[in-house]
């Protein structure tokens, strides 16, 4: 799998749509600095995942997002897609088909990022899961960004191992590991609330069973309500059908009728077509002699048409005739005239060649003296040049000594100024000054250091502190988390045993919590909540007060009187308080139920409870029962109430039952509620005194923080100070001795230059005298110059004049055979039209003569046709009457039939009444029989086991009392059967699933072993491999040494690997003792190693070269450009030696401010064209 292009668009300075195309598997980035090279690094690495935007080089995701410039605005959203090329099928999966592999990646203002992968959305987990194995990655690896070279080696060796891992390829089974351990954290959570469910279940279970034994009593008598009701239904029927054979026999009545009406409708509609068939005849006759009228009259305007065409044509044929003879005698004349001018033409031609030949004799006579004029012109040409060029030489030589003259003149002026300005610069420099300046500085930089270390402890023992305050907080944040999580606990059981509590209160039943609203009780408490018993009398204390736990409290029943009466389903409690009440009085022996009571108590419930008493077991209490005296009872702590004579026991369901347990587990949940809200108080407030204590200390780190950073501020300053003066001493006294050497120079330059100048003074004087010689010969070849002129223009004027008359006649002679051609061609064309012209009078004529026969033989038939229309007037007048006679009888007959149907109509009105009385029987009837059907009955079937005498009355009544014997069963959960059933198909289904969940538990955790053993081998495989690739590829990238990894502990799922390295004649105990360049090396040569072990698509190195000699540079790119024909290699470098080896070359240019743009150079292509050129 290859890279073959980087689309980028808004991203960072990339503003424009711009794409990387990477043919090759060497390609280098070349720029300047700071011209967004390492942005189309960070442009890879964030579209692969990367969501830190430290790593990005930028303080919030959305700063990747181009952000304006000095001349553009920001822009909306970044977006960078990568495009692989996966032809060998590489990338393993769903995607091996796929020849080439698309990843994107967009981001908005908002902070919304879209990952599409082939065009289709996915998520970033996605794209990540896709690198897991190959070595590619937002921090793979496969990418060395800058100042991540040292990093490598100096990380940690649990981040060292990560690498490893990758190279490896089992960062899918961590990856996987983890997913797995997640797994079965949720299946034992998913198993904890299973249990719970169960155990609910298997409560409501046993609820359910009472309501569905109560369910099948209630169902029993529906199911003789059924029966009787389809009984009373039965007979309705009979009665029903008796009034639907009246209505049906009457039906039949009316619809006789309707048909007499209809028979004679019938005869009237026969005659009525027998007639329609003979206007049918008629009409066809009619249209007979019509449409043969029609054709005559047709035949007739056709004939006339054809006469009156024949006319036309002959009358424009006699005109294209005599227009044909008058076209042949025009075209005769201009033939002859043609012929005659051709004549003179011949006779003008042969006069003017004698002419012709004279004239060209003469002109090359006169070309021939041009010549000899014109190579006399040009040797004295040569001379006058020759001339003047020795004369332009002694000028500019003159001109130039001149010049050199003035210079040195100019050089020994400036040399005496210069002299005057270093006597005075001399004088400036103090260097006495500068040097007390440097010595206050240097003492003010030592204090400045004390203090800088005295902030620099203070601000370390603040960070201590706020270390441990946050230590704190955090230990504060995790126990107020747990109170937290223990409240909602509380909440949520609360919530169920309030629902348990309203449920037995009856409140969740429909109506019953709204008329308590409506009445005021709502709010009134329940005898339940205003006594206590102890936990284990609690069954007993149910058994005897029973449902009277649930009275509501009140102040006086007076009050609420009307609300009882309101009251129209189910029932009602109350006990009056208004009355005193008191608390049970205990008799000493704690023997009756009244002492185990706690709370106040109307005084007829006080004495019924003193008047019980209590007995561990029921063994006990049959021995103290022969001992009770009138009304007292006793009860036993599981709830069996005994009396003299009588004996009670009643075991309610889970719901109804316990209400006096769970009012006092709801007392303890308060407690408890209140506990941990006071806790969570005292939590929040601790934690908020340890937050300001983070802010205070956080506020102070800040302020010595400023300090330190103003004394550092101050430190650099000074320092620089420090620099400057020790710079400038330096620099005065270095000038002093530039200024006394440049004095020394001045000097005996301007001796030089004395002498020069006198001997350049006598040169020009010289020259001088050689230019006026000069002058004077030049002087004479002008005079000479005049004569060549004139005899030269002579000989031209000559020439031109001959020339021209020889051109002249010759012009007139190709005139007149241009002439003589076209009059030819003009008389061939005349020949041909008159021939054309005498065939079209000849084809004019006879086709004349053609058209006056067919003219008399239509004229001839036209006579004839207009007597057969009058026979066809007269056949088509008849054919209309018949018709019309046709049309009146069918007119009267069909006025008899309207009658008719009228009364046909009123028949089949009555008929239908009758019918709509029968169907309406009908319909009574059936809706009786599909009620019998539906409740599963014949209705036959029922009138024969009923027999004649069975009455509606009688049944009415034996309905009625089944009615009231279910009403007095009162309200009945019918649903129990069925919720009953389904609970426990629901409770066996969830002892299933809490069996799978356990295999599912064991499966998960041999999976957990599996991927463990699979990881260690591959670990260790891995660690062995890419131990003997670092220890081959290291000497070649230094020259020598050795280098090796090492483990740090013994487990190899957890232990972290460490790098050691010796550069050759170097024993370092430490990786940190390398230099820079070394470190790099040793971090490229790791990298080459697990790129070895296991090559990535692509290998991006930013800028590794930096801190390398030429001499490890040359190496680097020796072993990167071996590596490159399995590894495609994406470098930005600064070094002409790395720039060797690239294929194809991309330089990043910024000539727009804070715009990137990209100039691409195919190298290979580039030597080629060189070396053809």
């Amino acid at each position: 799998m290859r890279l073959t292009k980087i689309k980028l668009a808004g991203f960072k300075s990339f503003v424009d749509p711009t794409t990387l195309n990477i043919p090759g598997n060497l390609v280098g980035i070349v720029g300047p600095n700071g011209c967004g090279k390492s942005n189309i690094i960070d442009a890879v690495t964030w579209v692969m995942g990367e969501s830190s935007a430290k790593h990005l080089r930028g303080d919030a995701l959305t700063d990747v997002i181009f952000n304006g410039s000095r001349e553009r605005q920001p822009v909306g959203q970044a977006m960078v897609e990568l495009v692989f090329d996966n032809s060998q099928g590489k990338l393993g999966g769903q995607y091996a088909s796929y020849n080439e592999i698309s990843i994107k990646r967009q981001i908005n203002r908002e902070g919304v990022s879209i990952y599409t992968l082939n065009g289709s959305r996915c998520r970033r987990k996605d794209i990540q899961s896709i690198f897991l194995g190959t070595g590619l990655g937002p921090r793979s690896y496969s990418i060395i960004e800058q100042g991540v070279v040292s990093r490598l080696v100096e990380a940690k060796p649990e981040d060292l191992r990560s690498f490893i891992e990758e190279a490896a390829g089992i960062s899918k089974y961590r990856e996987r590991r983890r997913e797995t351990e997640n797994r079965m954290l949720h299946t034992r959570e998913n198993l904890d609330r299973l249990n719970d469910l169960r155990e609910e279940l298997a409560k409501q279970l046993g609820h359910l069973k009472r309501q569905a034994n109560a369910a099948e009593r209630y169902q029993l008598l529906k199911q003789q309500e059924r029966q009787l009701g389809a009984e009373l239904l039965a007979l309705d029927w009979r009665d029903m059908q008796q009034t639907f054979k009246l209505r049906s026999d009457k039906a039949e009545a009316a619809a006789t009728r309707v048909e007499e009406v209809l028979a004679r409708l019938r005869e009237v509609e026969s005659t009525i077509e027998t007639l329609r068939q003979g206007q049918t005849s008629a009409h066809e006759r009619f249209n007979q002699a019509q449409s043969e009228y029609y054709r005559i009259g047709s035949e007739i305007a056709q004939l006339e048409q054809k006469i009156q065409n024949a006319g036309e044509r002959l009358r424009a044929l006699d005109t294209d005739y005599s227009g044909a003879n008058r076209s042949l005698a025009e075209i005769r004349q201009q033939q002859e005239n043609d012929q005659r001018r051709l004549g003179e033409l011949v006779q003008k031609s042969e006069q003017l060649e004698p002419q012709l030949k004279g004239s060209r004799d003469e002109s090359n006579r006169a070309y021939a003296a041009l010549n000899q004029a014109e190579e006399a012109m040009q040797a004295w040409q040569q001379e006058w040049d020759a001339c003047n060029k020795a004369v332009a030489d002694i000028t500019r030589q003159i001109e130039i000594d001149n010049h050199r003259v003035e210079h040195l003149e100019g050089e020994i002026e400036e040399a005496q100024r210069r002299k005057g300005a270093i006597s005075r610069e001399t004088e400036e420099i103090d260097t006495d000054k500068i040097r007390r300046d440097l010595e206050t500085q240097s003492g003010q930089l030592g204090l400045t250091q004390d203090a800088i270390q005295s902030l620099r402890q203070e601000l370390e023992q603040h960070r201590q502190q706020l270390a441990q305050a946050r230590v704190l907080s955090q230990n504060l944040q995790e126990r107020l988390g747990g109170c937290r999580a223990e409240l909602h606990k509380l909440g949520g059981k609360r919530a169920s045993l309030e629902a348990l509590q309203q449920h037995a209160a009856g409140l969740d039943q429909a109506g019953y919590a709204d008329w308590l609203q409506r009445s005021g009780l709502a709010a009134l408490p329940r005898l339940a909540q205003r006594i206590t018993v102890r936990q284990e009398w609690a069954a007993a204390l149910e058994a005897v007060l029973g449902e009277r736990l649930q009275d509501i409290c009140v102040e006086g029943i007076a009050t609420h009187l009307d609300a009882m009466r309101t009251l129209d389903k189910g029932s009602i409690g109350m006990l009056d308080y208004a009355a005193q009440a008191r608390e049970p009085v205990t008799t000493g022996t704690d023997n009756r139920l009244a002492d185990k009571v706690t709370g106040a108590l109307p005084e007829s419930l006080e004495q019924l409870l003193q008047q019980v008493h209590t007995a561990a077991d029921l063994d006990a209490a049959m021995r103290l029962r022969p001992q009770l005296q009138g009304q007292e009872t006793i009860v036993t702590q599981d709830g069996i109430w005994l009396g003299r004579d009588w004996a009670r026991v009643k075991r309610q369901d889970a719901q109804t039952s316990g209400v006096l347990e769970r009012e006092r587990q709801l007392r303890e949940i308060a407690g408890e509620w209140g506990r941990v809200e006071a806790e969570i108080a005292n939590l929040d407030r601790q934690l908020a005194e340890t937050k300001e204590r983070i802010g205070a200390t956080e506020q102070g780190l800040q302020a010595r923080q400023a300090e330190l950073d103003r004394r550092q501020g101050e430190h650099t300053r000074i320092n620089s100070s420090v620099v400057e003066l020790k710079t400038r001493l330096q620099q005065a006294e270095k000038r002093h001795l530039q200024l006394a050497e440049e004095m020394e120079q001045l000097e005996l330059q301007e001796a030089e230059d004395g002498q020069e100048l006198e001997s350049l003074r006598g040169r020009v004087d010289r020259t001088t005298v050689d230019g006026g010689a000069l002058e004077r010969q030049k002087v004479s070849l002008g005079e000479l110059r005049e004569r060549h002129r004139l005899a030269l223009d002579q000989a031209r004027r000559l020439w031109q004049s001959t020339h021209e008359h020889s051109h002249g006649i010759a012009l007139q002679m190709e005139s007149i055979t241009s002439q003589r051609a076209s009059i030819e061609l003009a008389i061939q064309r005349t020949t041909l039209q008159i021939a054309n012209l005498e065939a079209r009078a000849d084809h004019i004529r006879g086709e004349m003569e053609g058209l006056r026969g067919p003219l008399a033989d239509h004229e001839r038939q036209l006579a004839g046709r207009l007597n057969e229309k009058l026979a066809a007037e007269k056949n088509l007048a008849e054919a209309r009457n018949a018709v019309q006679a046709i049309e009146q009888d069918l007119r009267r007959l069909e006025q008899d039939r309207n009658a008719i149907e009228q009364q046909l109509q009123e028949c089949r009105g009555q008929l239908e009444e009758a019918r709509i009385h029968a169907q309406e029987a009908r319909i009574r009837l059936e809706t009786v029989a599909e009620q019998l059907q539906t409740l599963g009955f014949a209705p036959a079937d029922l009138i024969q086991q009923l027999g004649a005498e069975a009455t509606r009355d009688d049944w009415r009544a034996r309905l009625d009392e089944v009615e009231r014997k279910i009403q007095k069963l009162g309200p009945i959960n019918l649903a129990a059967i069925d919720e009953f059933n389904q609970l426990s198909e629901r409770k066996e289904y969830m002892d299933r699933q809490n069996q799978d969940l356990l295999e599912a538990l064991k499966t998960l955790e041999g999976a957990i072993h599996k991927i463990d053993r699979e990881t260690r081998t591959r670990f260790r495989e891995t660690f062995d491999e890419l131990n003997r690739n670092l220890k081959e590829m290291y000497p070649v990238l230094f020259g020598g040494g050795h280098a090796y990894l090492a483990l740090t502990g013994e487990d190899l799922l957890e232990t972290g690997v460490t790098i050691m390295a010796q550069p050759p004649g170097k024993r370092n105990s430490t990786i940190h003792l390398l230099s820079g360049g070394e470190k790099a090396l040793t971090a490229v040569a790791l990298v080459f190693a697990i790129f070895k072990l296991n090559p990535a698509p692509f290998c991006i190195l930013d800028e590794v070269d930096a801190p390398l000699d030429d001499t490890n540079v040359g190496r680097f790119s020796e072993l990167v450009k071996q590596m490159s024909a399995d590894i495609q290699f994406i470098f930005i470098t600064h070094n002409k030696i790395s720039m060797e080896i690239a294929q194809q070359l991309l330089g990043v240019t910024m000539q727009e401010a804070g715009v990137s743009r990209l100039v691409s150079v195919d190298v290979d292509e580039a030597v080629k064209i060189a070396a053809t050129a």
